[in-house]
């Protein structure tokens, strides 16, 4: 199975920008009552905005060349008048638009975290965490000002362009094209800008997840890190990760600061173009001084808007790619799935049936872990699975569960094909217990009700007695109520199996699965977990992973697993005098 570590850009799709564009702005459908009214409200800001110049022309050209004071003071109170309402209605705009874009990022987080929730263990094994925490985090965070900027900016911008550009061409169509003569430079310029800059942000996006990634890593395993002295070691990565990080950075801005000034170029040589053309072509006496200062501050109007419009073209260019990666994981097939007549698996006799089962992972099919496999196991019967590391032995519960998908052959439970009822019904009747069995951050009580979120506290504490945990509960400082950290930090790691135990417990599975449950823990609390172990194998079949032999001496038949197939199988006694694989196992151990 092929890994992506935190030192591997990740390898991501092609896909059109348009087509991610379209997608995102997609999600602000869902709000449009509000955006028409943010839509109704920049029209009349537009419109206020749009009088303005038209009031100056008239201010001058009448009011003061006709000496009306009166006439000059009344439009000087409509300005004031007109500013107010345009603060207002943008004050208001910008506010309804702050919280559609929030809910828009609420929605796609959701919606990405959801989908995540539903992929299978094949996609948390080929990639590290902390590059999924990035997509989840970083890259939804970075669509806020997109998905705003393009209702409060990029709608009145785009319509007040039009409405100047417009009012110039009536007003004076020979100023209005010396205005527009340098669009065709700022075009071609924002082509060339934009196609080298998307890529520079691709690679940003996959540095920055580099590195999300390896500080998970990194701090997860600080025990680790620390135990070896190692981190000179991890200091000199992390640098090399945060050094790529940084290039990646500055080859994308370089680019893309070359947005701005080339605004102002083009702005200034149009502004050039303008009163070169108006005074020795047209003439200042043919156009009068009040219309040539209005048509100088629709000539603002034009080219502020056109700023804005090319740093919104950078800021969707610079976080287009973010949308892309997102979309990506959303896009992501569902392996495993429930088919579309699954049916609810009713309360779990535990019979199970593998009927020439084989396995591979997808990307490496010509490896099967487990080839042409079939046993039947009755209701209550207790397996053992035993046999050298990656014989297939995890392989088998896992398909049980139905955590990846057969390669070949069919997985029956009380006579069910796996495939042909709901995953939820199959798996809420499964207790699984692992060796490195993870606790949340909480109180005791809350880890133990995990098995089970509607089970009563006198049913968590009935099982935390029945894996002989309560003892020990008890002992701590609000005993089931005293907090603990992730992965149940100032717990001995028996005392954490003890309470995972009592979570299983209080789940009541059909099927029973210890996957070297009892491996980590020292002798003492072995006694303890194994008298757990009986009270959670009692009238529920059970499959036992483990290496040490002695924990599955009781079990009703041993499996010994070895290349993918079932070398041997029968009771412990059974297989001792077979004298095979599992006498010279177990002989070695005891040796």
């Amino acid at each position: 199975m092929s890994v992506n570590t935190s030192r591997i850009d990740e390898e991501q799709k092609e896909v059109l920008k348009k087509d991610t564009i379209i997608r995102l702005f997609r999600y602000l459908l869902a709000y449009k009552k509000k955006i028409v009214l943010v839509l109704f409200i920049m029209g009349g800001t537009i419109t206020i905005s749009m009088l303005a110049p038209l009031l100056m022309e008239y201010a001058v050209n009448v009011c003061v060349a006709q000496k009306d004071i009166n006439g000059l003071l009344y439009v000087g109170i409509g300005a004031i008048g007109l500013f107010l309402l345009f603060l207002v209605g943008t004050k208001v705009r910008m506010r309804i638009m702050a919280e559609v874009s929030n809910r828009v990022l609420l929605n796609i987080r959701e919606e990405l975290y959801q989908h995540i929730q539903s992929l299978g263990f094949g996609f948390f094994d080929s990639r590290p965490t902390g590059k999924v925490l990035a997509r989840i985090i970083g890259d939804v965070n970075s669509l806020k000002d997109v998905l705003s900027d393009s209702v409060t900016q990029l709608i009145p911008d785009f319509i007040t362009v039009i409405c100047v550009l417009s009012i110039m061409l009536i007003k004076n169509y020979r100023l209005a094209m010396a205005a527009l003569l340098t669009i065709p430079i700022l075009a071609v310029g924002m082509f060339f800008i934009q196609t080298n800059v998307h890529k520079r942000w691709r690679v940003y996006r996959k540095k920055t997840s580099n590195l999300n990634g390896y500080v998970h890593e990194d701090l997860s395993g600080i025990r680790i890190i620390q135990s070896y002295a190692a981190e000179d070691e991890t200091k000199e990565v992390f640098h090399d990760l945060v050094d790529q990080h940084y290039r990646s950075f500055i080859d994308a801005v370089i680019v893309a600061d070359a947005f701005g000034p080339l605004v102002e170029i083009t702005w200034g040589m149009g502004g050039f173009l303008l009163y070169f053309i108006g005074i020795k072509v047209v003439g200042v006496e043919q156009i009068g001084i009040g219309t040539f200062l209005a048509f100088s501050t629709y000539i603002a109007m034009f080219w502020s808007p056109i700023r804005n419009l090319a740093n919104f073209y950078n800021k969707l260019t610079t976080n287009i790619s973010a949308a892309e990666r997102i979309f990506d994981i959303i896009d992501t097939e569902v392996e495993i799935k429930d088919e579309e007549n699954a049916v609810e698996l009713k309360e779990l006799k535990g019979e199970v049936r593998f009927e020439e089962v084989s396995f591979a992972y997808g990307d490496e099919p010509d490896r099967l872990i487990l080839d042409h496999v079939s046993f039947s196991v009755k209701p209550g019967e207790t397996i053992a699975l035993v046999g050298p590391t990656g014989a297939g032995k995890t392989t088998i519960v896992n398909l049980i569960s139905r955590f990846y998908e057969v390669t070949g052959g069919e997985i029956f439970i009380d006579d069910q094909e796996i495939r042909s009822v709901t995953l939820k019904s199959l798996r809420s009747q499964m207790g699984i217990m692992t060796q490195d069995n993870f606790l949340f951050s909480g109180t005791i009580r809350d880890n133990i009700r995990y098995g089970r979120l509607n089970a009563t506290d006198e049913e968590i504490e009935e099982a935390a007695k029945a894996v002989n945990a309560h003892e020990f509960i008890m002992k701590t400082e609000k005993g089931y109520d005293t907090e603990i950290s992730e992965r149940g930090a100032g717990l001995s790691i028996g005392q954490r199996q003890l309470l995972a135990f009592a979570r299983t417990m209080v789940s009541k599975p059909g099927i029973l699965i210890l996957d070297e449950a009892t491996s980590s823990i020292d002798t003492h609390t072995e006694l303890l977990v194994q008298k757990g172990i009986e009270v959670l194998l009692k009238e529920r079949t059970s499959f036992i992973i483990a290496h040490r032999l002695s924990t599955i001496r009781k079990a009703d038949r041993i499996f010994v697993i070895d290349q993918g197939t079932i070398r041997e199988a029968g009771s412990h006694d059974e297989l001792m005098k077979l004298e095979g694989a599992y006498y010279q196992l177990y002989q070695s151990q005891f040796a």
